[in-house]
């Protein structure tokens, strides 16, 4: 008999495959992901071993004690995991699991994309072209700021972070960092550590949010963080929302105190500001930063992993709690 799982969130057509080989599957059917009833229902009707969702779904406290005991694991399809009460899992025995790695340089490709796109007006000129052109822009109209050659500050130097320091190299961009902990030499290839967030903003060109949501970074960028960046500063986030003042970053974004912001996450999602949508200096995806083909079923994969471990007594390959 297949291991029952209920995949709670809209997987690529590969990985839906694979879990109905491996798996006696319930799918989300869609048009949304399923919801946090809607799982607990399925589970308890199927009687399932495993649940797979991402971060539409969140696994409070309340939500891991309503899963059937039958559920020995949550593989979350992302890398963040601010959605989950991990100790209210493990305090039930409930291994939960994510997929870090795996989507590395694909979420870096697309930080850069939007951190190119916000300083070189890409919004502006997209719409210009679609609403037909036809009209003179003199060399003093719509102009950017430079990338290359600029000082490239990073929040959070992890995986992705690493990899968004390496592709800025390509550009010659000077790459200071804070974080927890510094890097060894062999990973900081020459960047400049700083041990306060605060300390390094005054040095940012472009500052580049790489870090965890959790109750340390929420509203890290705020009023006075935001004040202590070069003016004209370019802001981008392909982290967690949470991390952003949304209020004070709108207020920056008009006041002309940053030049321009690249948004793939919000502190609501779907259900993002709008005030953001109305801004012309702000280049908006809706937390697409690992969306390739090659990258998700990655991340699939690598959860349907995670949960055929559990289950088959092996122990989870990338545990939330140990």
């Amino acid at each position: 008999m297949k291991p029952r799982l209920i995949l709670a969130c809209l997987m690529p057509t590969d990985v839906n495959i694979r879990a109905m080989r491996e798996f006696d599957a319930i799918i989300a059917a869609g048009p949304d992901d399923m919801t946090v009833a809607e799982v607990t229902e399925a589970a308890i009707a199927h009687e399932a071993d495993a649940i797979m969702f991402t971060n539409t779904l969140p696994l409070s406290a309340a939500a891991v004690a309503g899963l059937p005991p039958t559920v020995r694991v949550g593989a979350t399809s992302s890398v963040g995991y601010d959605h989950i009460d991990v100790p209210a899992a493990k305090a039930r025995g409930l291994h939960v699991t994510n997929t870090p790695g795996v989507l590395t340089e694909c979420t870096a490709d697309h930080a850069f994309m939007m951190m190119l796109a916000a300083a070189r007006r890409g919004y502006e000129y997209d719409r210009i072209m679609r609403k037909g052109w036809r009209y003179r822009i003199g060399q003093g109209d719509l102009l950017g700021v430079r990338v290359t050659g600029k000082t490239l500050g990073i929040l959070g130097m992890g995986r992705i972070g690493r990899a968004m320091a390496q592709r800025a190299r390509g550009f010659d961009m000077k790459i200071v960092y804070h974080a927890r902990t510094r890097l060894p030499p062999e990973l900081e290839l020459g960047a400049t550590y700083f041990p306060t967030f605060e300390a390094m903003l005054p040095h940012c060109d472009f500052l580049s949010l790489h870090a965890p949501a959790n109750p340390a970074t929420d509203k890290i960028v705020n009023a006075h963080t935001l004040s202590l960046l070069p003016d004209g500063a370019v802001l981008v986030n392909v982290s967690r929302g949470g991390l952003v003042d949304e209020d004070a970053l709108v207020e920056a974004l008009t006041s002309g105190k940053l030049f321009a912001a690249g948004l793939d996450v919000f502190r609501q999602e779907p259900d993002f500001d709008l005030r953001f949508a109305a801004l012309d200096n702000v280049f908006l995806s809706p937390h697409v930063g690992s969306a390739s083909k090659e990258t998700r079923n990655a991340m699939g994969f690598r959860a349907l992993d995670n949960i055929a471990a559990v289950l088959a007594g092996k122990g989870p390959i990338d545990p939330l709690w140990t």
